[in-house]
């Protein structure tokens, strides 16, 4: 079985500590690039070229690591710039990045259902996340569907069909190589008749032909308008962490095909690149609506930015 449909195991321990499990590598590149950084209550300018240095090796990327060097230039540590104090600083700016961007996705369609398009490209973990997303709706009491709209890919149709099962959610699909619009028309008209809260829908992620995606999509987006104008009232976009800076080229991308309009960034768990999550909020601005720290279904959730920013910066 492969890692997009593996089991869910127990959830023994708590989020806060896969969190930092998550990030652990993360916070172990910044915390080891951090040492041997020691000053007196102000940061020379050497001292300061070797943190944001440090910050960029991060993932964190150039505009927030000028931005933490900032704040650690005008800060004064008045009991000397030991690495707590340097790390304490740089979770505090950390916290600033991501505050704005932490928006949970809110049910608040009317009428219902509230439509997701969820896009990605292939291995960014796109159909499990769409699993775990549909878990957390469950969680908080609201009915969901799932679409399988990435119909050139028969694998995402099995993947999704074998997650539905699993999450006891309807499932909307079609034959391999089928039209995605007319696959998204039925499910909305089936959620809409049905009453359900949420659909959330499985899109093609290929971006060798960015037009022939852009027609695509430009296609599901007539057939919903259709049928209820206000939809889809998000697009969200799947991130693999492990791709660091390239991640941020695939947000500008789909940003122009696609019209992004949030974020959820998965497998923080297996990179020491987290901190592509602070360069994505500081460049781009987009809501970031979840994250993901393992393969578990409950391992996606809303994040709690001051906690996230300790994470990354290595403070318990």
């Amino acid at each position: 079985m492969s890692d997009e449909t593996a089991a869910p195991t127990g959830s023994g321990d708590s989020w806060t500590q896969r969190l930092f499990g998550g990030f652990r590598k993360t916070s172990e590149r910044l915390t080891e690039n951090l040492s041997g950084i020691v000053g007196s209550t102000r940061l020379d300018d050497a001292q300061l070229d070797e943190l944001e240095d440090a910050l960029i090796l991060t993932d964190l990327g150039p505009r927030a690591a000028a931005r933490i060097r900032e704040s650690l230039a005008a800060a004064r540590f008045e009991r000397g710039a030991d690495e707590q104090a340097i790390k304490e600083t740089v979770a505090a700016e950390i916290a600033a990045i991501l505050r704005p961007v932490a928006k949970p996705l809110e049910i608040v369609a009317f009428p219902r259902p509230q439509v997701i398009l969820v896009i990605g490209v292939n291995g960014s973990g796109k159909t499990t996340t769409i699993a775990k997303l549909a878990n957390l709706f469950q969680e908080q009491d609201y009915s969901v569907m799932l679409a399988a709209g990435d119909t050139f890919r028969a694998a995402a149709i099995g993947q999704l069909a074998v997650w539905a099962e699993r999450i006891g959610v309807p499932l909307v699909r079609g034959a391999e190589g089928g039209d995605p619009a007319s696959i998204v028309f039925d499910a909305v008209k089936r959620a809409t008749a049905e009453g359900t809260d949420v659909l959330i829908v499985d899109t093609a992620g290929r971006l060798q032909n960015k037009r022939e995606l852009m027609d695509e999509l430009a296609k599901i987006r007539r057939v919903l308008g259709r049928l209820n104008p206000e939809a889809p009232h998000d697009v969200v976009l799947v991130l693999d962490a492990t791709n660091g800076q390239n991640a941020l080229s695939q947000i500008a991308i789909f940003k122009e095909v696609a019209g992004v309009s949030g974020l959820i960034m998965t497998k923080l768990d297996g990179t020491a690149r987290g901190g592509v999550l602070v360069a994505a909020a500081e460049q781009y601005g987009l809501p970031i609506h979840a994250i993901g720290v393992g393969e578990r279904i409950d391992d996606l959730r809303p994040f709690d930015p001051d906690l996230v920013a300790r994470v990354i910066a290595g403070i318990a």
